[in-house]
């Protein structure tokens, strides 16, 4: 009657909270996790948490089927890993860019992870402001380019991460802020403050300005995400930023932030591999891992309808 993904979902619905949460950590649309609980109460006949209740109570019922989560998850995912190693080996490599430059903050717990898991696969990374990481990929220079850019070539697979929302900061007195969102012909008296990669590679030029054929009055480029931040709040520009980068400079009110265009700009964030390598063990775990620790983490992501 029970599979391990019923545990899953209701240890999720425990962890997260609320059915919303439940869903983002699933990487499920809400009706799709409302769909297996009610199809597992009817499998048990027995309701297992109260729709209404907040914060939310589980029944006896959903009780009993958390302490067994509890105990088997652990079990399965570990006695999967054991299983991964004998089948392929310990050793490998991972050598990873990181086209969003804002991705540390989430992707250093699960590669602390994979570490702990295959001590024995040789880990490297690096940000792509100085190189094409996708032609490396395709040599063999690296193995992992996390991008929100995929370029199709047969010999490279993109495994969608998650969706998330760019949107502009300003400084707390910019004239933007009386807007509900921003147009691109906003940014024809701005300097636009952006990390020092190729215009095709920023979404705001690909999905927003560029599509319009409007330039800003100026551009200034900056590695450090931290110190864009304190050009915006200083009144020397604006800057584009996936929505859960910024949160936690919103939330310490130093900046503010509007979405683009009516409708928001969602671009999807990608990991592309090599299609040789992508059903490795090592890189199916590690990617697994990245999605997870993502939708624990960053608030405001969606997943990527399948």
């Amino acid at each position: 009657m029970l599979d391990i993904r019923h545990l899953r979902t209701l240890a999720a619905l425990r962890d997260g909270g609320s059915l919303v949460e439940a869903a983002r950590r699933m990487h499920l649309t809400q009706s799709a996790l409302s769909h297996q609980l009610k199809d597992l109460e009817e499998r048990l006949n027995s309701p297992l948490f109260e729709r209404k209740s907040k914060p939310l109570r589980f029944t006896r019922a959903g009780l009993e089927l958390l302490q067994l989560a509890d105990k088997v998850l652990p079990l399965i995912s570990q006695t999967e890993r054991n299983l991964q190693k004998l089948a392929s080996g310990h050793s490998g490599r991972l050598h990873m860019a990181i086209e969003c430059h804002s991705c540390f903050d989430w992707l250093m717990p699960a590669i602390n992870r994979f570490r702990d898991h295959w001590p024995e696969v040789e880990i490297d990374f690096s940000t792509s402001f100085h190189f094409e990481p996708i032609p490396a990929l395709i040599r063999g220079d690296i193995d992992l380019v996390v991008t929100s850019d995929p370029a199709p070539h047969a010999d490279i697979h993109y495994q969608p991460l998650f969706r998330y929302q760019s949107v502009l900061a300003l400084a707390n007195q910019h004239r933007l802020i009386a807007e509900a969102f921003v147009k691109p012909e906003d940014l024809r008296e701005e300097t636009l403050i952006h990390y020092p990669v190729d215009r095709r590679r920023l979404d705001i030029f690909e999905y927003f300005l560029s599509p319009m054929g409007i330039e800003p009055q100026s551009t200034r480029q900056t590695e450090l995400t931290l110190m864009m931040i304190q050009l915006v709040a200083s009144g020397r520009g604006v800057a584009c930023l996936p929505s859960w980068a910024l949160q936690p400079y919103l939330d310490s009110k130093l900046v503010t932030a509007r979405p683009l265009g009516v409708d928001g700009v969602w671009p999807t964030l990608y990991a592309a591999v090599r299609k040789d390598q992508q059903d490795t063990h090592y890189m199916r775990d590690f990617l697994q891992q990245a999605l997870d620790s993502c939708f624990s983490n960053l608030p405001g992501i969606l997943p990527v309808a399948l």
